[in-house]
């Protein structure tokens, strides 16, 4: 798990016309589920899921995610939200890329070497 820069993820994905956002859905499942310590999906299976389904397993994946980021959240005692919701509100209306965004932000925290984890 590396840490990954919010903004460039984001860039990279326009620039490249989502392709790196392929790349950066896989990671962030990848990524949770090592944060988590809960192993879940693979990243080759969400995208292939994500596809077969023309989008609707992103909404689900989103949801569950966030219910992994906050049991992560609880674990280290810091107080939880409701950040399925959130993604799963975000992704509702098409905006998985800012739900994606935040996600990784959070899981930036857990990231070795760039600042306390929660």
């Amino acid at each position: 798990m590396k840490y990954r820069s919010v903004g460039m993820c984001v860039v990279f994905s326009i620039i490249t016309c989502g392709i790196y956002g392929i790349y950066w859905y896989y990671c962030l499942n990848e990524d949770i589920n090592e944060v988590t310590g809960r192993p879940g999906t693979s990243g080759g299976m969400v995208i292939l899921f994500t596809l077969l389904s023309c989008g609707i397993y992103s909404i689900y994946w989103c949801y569950k995610m966030g219910e992994k980021l906050d049991a992560a959240r609880a674990e280290q005692g810091t107080p939880t939200g409701s950040l399925s919701i959130l993604y799963l509100v975000l992704s509702i209306f098409g905006l998985d890329i800012v739900a994606w965004a935040l996600m990784q932000n959070e899981v930036n925290h857990y990231t070795p070497g760039t600042g306390d984890a929660f």
